[in-house]
């Protein structure tokens, strides 16, 4: 499974109220008692919608649409009124969805003539509606009205300016909007009574005219709170993943510990089989956790999995494990999946260098930094140089200044060559394999301990590549190791071997110690076709 990493740096919430508020509505909603008020908020939050209400756009579906989010706003409340009073979330949607909702809808109801409109293409208001409603609806989707207020205000203004009309923002309500002219450069050009805010190209003023519309239309923006219903649906969104996929509430605390039991990283959604995890990093031991093993055992599924579950608590979510214990996390940085891009004009090796600066230098001792296989789109020495650096920077901070810091490479000399300061803080990590005759097994579990190979044959050769390709890889890489020289396979000439014993037995007769000797002259005389 390739889990996508959607953020380079995430900031969450550090207020432990928020998520304990948050955490509250999904503990209430994932209890099977209280599954029908789950389903019929569910069925209510389906008609929400954010409709953009501006005088001379409005469309008939958007009336629609109104109606349907005003009547559905209504049910919600009504729910949310007969649900535990204790539970800030309902208790906010029970007094901000006020009780003008329900004098909207039925106003809504017995002035627009949606069968009519929808034949008409254009906003119709009902026969025999009240005069002073009726003169409001017909105000509110006609033009030619707005349109005659404008030309009168005109009348009074500047004879420099060539035109004007009336907007209406919802909020805000009626403004009277008039072309920038090129000579209104300095404050005192445009400074006019009731000024409200300016553009590049337009001044927006409160005029008499459109301030008494603002007292008879009154503010037609109907301010729902939204907020509150998105809040709603994310919250039983995240309680009917918890229900479906058994995930377990974290308990949050204000700590620098982060403790999770048998994490799983949403890999049983798409395998039959998974191996459960675990990750620990107190405030003193074990922050810096590195891990080696070959290729395809799991080391980037488990980054991905601790990211995961961290975010997903300190956003009030349950997580994928049998327990869980996060203290408070500020930052997420991630170094790890970088692509190259014409758009970006980078490197995939500057890319990743580029998340390291940040993570090295943005990072504090509440931080969670996951960096998968940095250094490798470099030659081996530098990779591994810089890799070690960074790792070694984090591990000479202070105590209180250095951050959860999990780290998968492939560069074993990391550890095996012990370049690192031994510190308490550093955790050696790896994911057991067997091998089973010439067969590789990965059996993804996480234990304490050092890689020892890399496994690159048996994975060369569970990728298919040919058996006499992968044979000779082993014996160059084995030759290589020891320092030994490395022989052709293929027989060279008679011609071939003499030209190369010739070479050979000159340059061992030569003086290197004659200060006149350029060898790398000889080199190309004696190797270079003449």
């Amino acid at each position: 499974m390739q889990v996508q990493v959607w953020l380079q740096t995430a900031t969450p919430t550090q207020d432990l109220k928020v998520l304990k508020r948050r955490q509250e509505v999904i503990r209430f909603f994932t209890s099977p008692q209280n599954s029908d008020s789950l389903r019929t908020l569910q069925s209510s939050l389906r008609n929400i919608r954010n409709i953009p209400m501006t005088l001379s756009l409005t469309k008939v579906n958007d009336w629609q649409s109104l109606y349907k989010t005003v009547y559905s706003a209504v049910c919600i409340r009504d729910t949310a009124r007969h649900l535990p009073q204790s539970i800030q979330l309902f208790r906010d949607i029970s007094e901000g969805f006020s009780d003008d909702l329900n004098y909207i809808t039925s106003l809504i109801s017995r002035v627009v003539d949606f069968e009519a409109s929808l034949a008409d293409n254009r906003f119709t208001v009902k026969p025999n509606v009240d005069p002073a409603i009726d003169e409001k609806r017909r105000m509110m989707g006609l033009s030619d009205f707005l349109t005659d207020v404008a030309r009168r205000e005109l009348e009074h203004l500047d004879a420099r300016i060539p035109s004007c009309c009336v907007i209406y923002i919802p909020v805000i309500g009626f403004l009277l909007s008039v072309p920038r002219l090129p000579s209104m450069v300095e404050k005192k050009d445009f400074e006019m009574e009731g000024l409200d805010f300016l553009s590049d190209d337009r001044l927006h003023y409160r005029s008499q005219r459109t301030r008494e519309l603002n007292e008879f239309l009154g503010d037609l923006h109907c301010d729902i709170r939204l907020d509150l219903a998105a809040e709603l649906d994310c919250l039983m969104a995240m309680s009917s993943a918890s229900q479906e996929y058994n995930y377990t509430s974290p308990k949050l605390a204000s700590n620098r510990k982060i403790t999770i039991t048998q994490g799983h990283p949403l890999l049983e959604l798409c395998s039959p089989v998974f191996v459960a995890n675990s990750f620990h990093s107190s405030e003193s031991e074990g922050r810096v956790k590195i891990i080696t093993g070959p290729n395809s055992s799991g080391k980037s599924i488990y980054l991905k999995q601790v990211g995961l579950i961290v975010f997903m608590a300190l956003i009030g979510s349950d997580v994928p494990a049998k327990e869980a214990e996060i203290g408070l996390v500020d930052g997420i940085f991630t170094c790890m999946q970088s692509r190259e891009s014409v758009s970006v004009g980078l490197s995939t090796f500057m890319i990743d260098l580029n998340q390291m600066a940040q993570a090295l230098n943005s990072s504090t001792g509440n931080s969670l930094v996951l960096i998968d296989e940095f250094g490798k789109g470099t030659n081996t020495v530098d990779g591994l140089s810089l890799l070690t650096a960074s790792i070694s920077y984090w591990l000479k901070k202070a105590l209180r200044d250095v951050p959860h810091v999990l780290v998968a490479t492939n560069f074993h000399s990391v550890v095996q060559l012990s370049l690192l300061p031994s510190s308490a803080l550093l955790s050696l990590l790896t994911l057991e394999t067997a091998v089973d005759g010439d067969e590789l097994v990965f059996l993804y579990q996480l234990k304490e301990g050092i890689c020892q190979s890399s496994y690159a044959a048996n994975i060369a050769t569970l990728a298919g590549l040919p058996t006499s390709l992968v044979q000779r890889a082993v014996e160059v890489s084995e030759l290589y190791r020891v320092g030994r020289p490395i022989k052709r396979t293929e027989k060279a000439s008679l011609e071939e071997e003499t030209k190369c014993q010739f070479v050979v037995e000159k340059f061992l007769s030569l003086n290197l110690e004659d200060k006149d000797l350029d060898v790398q002259r000889f080199l190309k005389e004696e190797l270079l076709p003449s």
